[in-house]
This record gives C-alpha cells, structure tokens and sequence, in this order.
C-alpha cells in the first residue's frame, strides 16, 4: 500500500472510531493556506481538531511524536480560521491526536493546546 492510499485509510480508521464514540464529523481535509486539519468533528457541544497520524511500525517512534510545534502551529491558525469562518469563535474546542498503527488506534484528547502559540 503506497503512503497516500495508507494515510488515507488511517483517516478513515480514525474518522469510523469517532463515529462510534458519538461524534458529528463536520469536515474531512479542511485545507487554508495555513494548512490542513484531517478531522474536524463535535462532540459533546466541543469542536475536536483532529491530527491522524499513521505509521506501519513503531521503529521511528510513536506517531504522534510527528506532531511538533510548527505542525501545531499550522493546526491552530488553521483552526482559528475555521471556528471565524463558521461562527463558532466562542465555542469550546479541543485539540486531539490519533494514532493508527497496524492493529492499534490510540486516541489522544487535548494531545496539546494554544498556550504559547500566539
């Protein structure tokens, strides 16, 4: 399986697992110039950003150690212009990651935060 169809089918895992936790999933993909969110979704009256991060093995560490500060950089500003586009600036928000592994899925709330961001 080539990188994209493989990361592609993470998002997929991770996008199913929400929806059986519940969740409204509200955009896939969500692109800007700032960058990319891979899900955006709501849960509980909370909007989740949602980073998934795949990895075929952990020889490179876990895949969430991929999501340094530039990368959470981009996901803020990007979720910053999503909640302002979609009037949703004084929603409560959360920041997630989710990794996909072969037979594992972790689910990581408030894997970080804005704190120090802007």
């Amino acid at each position: 399986m080539n990188k994209r169809r493989a990361g592609a089918q993470g998002e997929a895992d991770a996008r199913a697992f929400l929806v059986k936790k519940g969740a409204k999933i509200l955009a896939m993909n969500w692109r800007r110039p700032t960058g990319e969110i891979d899900i955006i979704a709501q849960w509980k009256g909370t909007i989740l950003f949602v980073e998934v991060k795949r990895r075929s093995s952990l020889r490179y560490g876990r895949p969430a150690e991929a999501v340094d500060r530039a990368k959470q950089s981009h996901i803020l500003r990007t979720a910053a212009l999503y909640l302002q586009e979609n009037g949703l600036a004084d929603a409560p928000v959360r920041f997630d990651v989710i990794e996909v592994l072969p037979g594992e899925l972790r689910h990581i709330e408030s894997a970080f935060d804005a704190t120090g961001v802007f």
